[in-house]
């Protein structure tokens, strides 16, 4: 355990380099090209997604990511406008792109990757809604050129980071990170990836009807839980076992933030808290992931305290978006073409979430 603990802090401390590395050059040109204040949360989001997926990339996948990463951020903000003016048609524009990041999954390991970094912005997207931020930071999101730009160098500052940590680094953990199970081929019908393709898009659509009918503004949450829970299904008692986690994670971020929220933490200091509590998140969630549910629930409090907000109040209506976003996609997992037990030691697609 020590010795785990010792290596997941070596990662955690890799990707947390690159984060601020990518942070700081956001922060430039949020400054120098009078961009907008969520071009800096696009950049912590995409690197803390890529980190895990580039760690032992080839060349070939690397430029797979430097192709497709800035493509699908420019995307995803038209997505996200659409979303905002016409809710039924994004919605549904959203659903078929996470289903289609899965779905392709059936043309080999090189298409799985692609999916990946397909949905790495769409997620992100959750993330830095402009609903979910305070009136200030809606006025204008960044286009798709500036978006698409900083995917390019969210890929820039994980490469340089990472390739610096394997070069002086211990060389044996990026050789057991390498390490994959063994992938076979499935004889179910329809396949797997299908079947985990109809279930997103189920839990995806239903969290986008009832995140808007009870949430309002604060459907992202649901939509957010729902693809956490069903990503990487590996058969109906991961993905109850992952909705659990999940929701006792963000139990747990609430009572943190409330804490953070009654010591009165803001401004600057709310920003170094947040990448410190990221820090220790990334560090713990190897062990479990109620650890990253913890620390992201508490980063997300104290960003929206940043910006004005009062992040505490709406935390009882997160923590309910979330057991909802929870239900809706364990009842997509169990009663639409469940994925047999059998599959638990397939590849996944879907672990290199911010959120995930």
């Amino acid at each position: 355990m020590t010795a785990k603990l010792i290596r997941n802090a070596y990662e955690a401390a890799l990707t947390m380099t690159a984060v601020l590395l990518c942070w700081g050059a956001a922060l430039w040109l949020e400054d120098t090209a009078g961009l907008h204040t969520d071009v800096l949360v696009l950049a912590v989001a995409l690197t803390l997604t890529l980190s895990s997926s580039q760690r032992t990339a080839d060349t070939r996948r690397r430029l797979t990511a430097l192709v497709l990463l800035p493509a699908t951020a420019g995307a995803s903000i038209f997505v996200g406008r659409l979303i905002g003016s016409h809710y039924a048609l994004g919605a549904t524009v959203y659903t078929a792109g996470m289903a289609l990041a899965i779905w392709i999954r059936r043309y080999g390991p090189a298409a799985t990757k692609a999916g990946t970094l397909i949905a790495l912005p769409l997620v992100t997207l959750l993330v830095v809604p402009g609903p979910a931020l305070p009136t200030k930071a809606q006025s204008g999101l960044v286009t798709w050129a500036w978006a698409a730009l900083i995917g390019a160098l969210a890929c820039a500052g994980v490469w340089l980071v990472q390739g610096l940590g394997d070069r002086f680094g211990p060389q044996d953990w990026r050789m057991e990170a390498a390490l994959e199970q063994p992938r076979r081929r499935s004889r179910l019908h329809p396949r797997p990836s299908t079947r985990m393709a109809l279930q997103m898009a189920a839990g995806i659509a239903a969290a986008f009807v009832l995140g808007n009918l009870l949430f309002d503004d604060h459907w992202p949450w649901v939509v957010l839980t729902a693809y956490v829970a069903a990503s990487g299904n590996r058969g109906r008692t991961d993905v109850l076992r992952k909705g659990l986690e999940r929701l006792a994670g963000a139990t747990v971020g609430t009572l943190l933030a409330a804490g953070v929220a009654a010591a009165g933490v803001t401004g600057h200091t709310a920003v170094a808290l947040m990448f410190t509590v990221l820090a220790v998140a990334l560090w713990l969630r190897p062990l479990n992931y109620a650890y990253w549910a913890a620390g992201m629930t508490c980063a997300l409090s104290l960003l929206l305290g940043y910006f004005g907000q009062d992040a505490l109040s709406l935390l009882p209506i997160r923590l309910e978006g979330i057991a909802v976003g929870a239900v809706l996609s364990v009842a997509s997992a169990w009663w639409l073409l469940p994925v047999p037990r059998a599959r638990r030691r397939q590849p996944v697609l879907g672990t290199t979430s911010p959120v995930s």
